[in-house]
């Protein structure tokens, strides 16, 4: 399934937001269509197969660089990779202190 068909499946769990920030998986005219009719406004660039593609900010998006690269650092950490913990409250004090420590780093 593609990212945006799942996409739309978790649509009505979303919390209320201005604007959804989204990776070129993402660009599809009903998903779109579907953001915009519960007021978020799209910040997914255009995929290049589009003939006319649609606009975004693009200051905005480069700061979804900055997410994916914590996550990136928290799969670092094997015991949040692989979540040894089983309980979700002492999974996110893990994913708390994993953060902290990147942040000093």
């Amino acid at each position: 399934m593609s990212d945006h068909r799942g996409a739309r499946l978790v649509l009505d769990a979303l919390p209320p937001a201005k604007t959804l920030i989204a990776d070129r998986g993402y660009d599809s005219t009903p998903f779109r269509d579907a953001l915009q009719a519960r007021g978020i406004e799209p910040c997914i660039p255009s995929s290049r197969s589009r003939k006319i593609p649609y606009s975004y900010d693009k200051v905005l998006y480069r700061q979804r660089h900055k997410v994916e690269n914590l996550f990136a650092k928290l799969k670092d950490w094997r015991r949040i990779a692989t979540r040894y913990d089983r309980c979700a409250h002492t999974f996110f004090s893990s994913i708390c202190i994993a953060a902290t420590v990147i942040f000093w780093l």
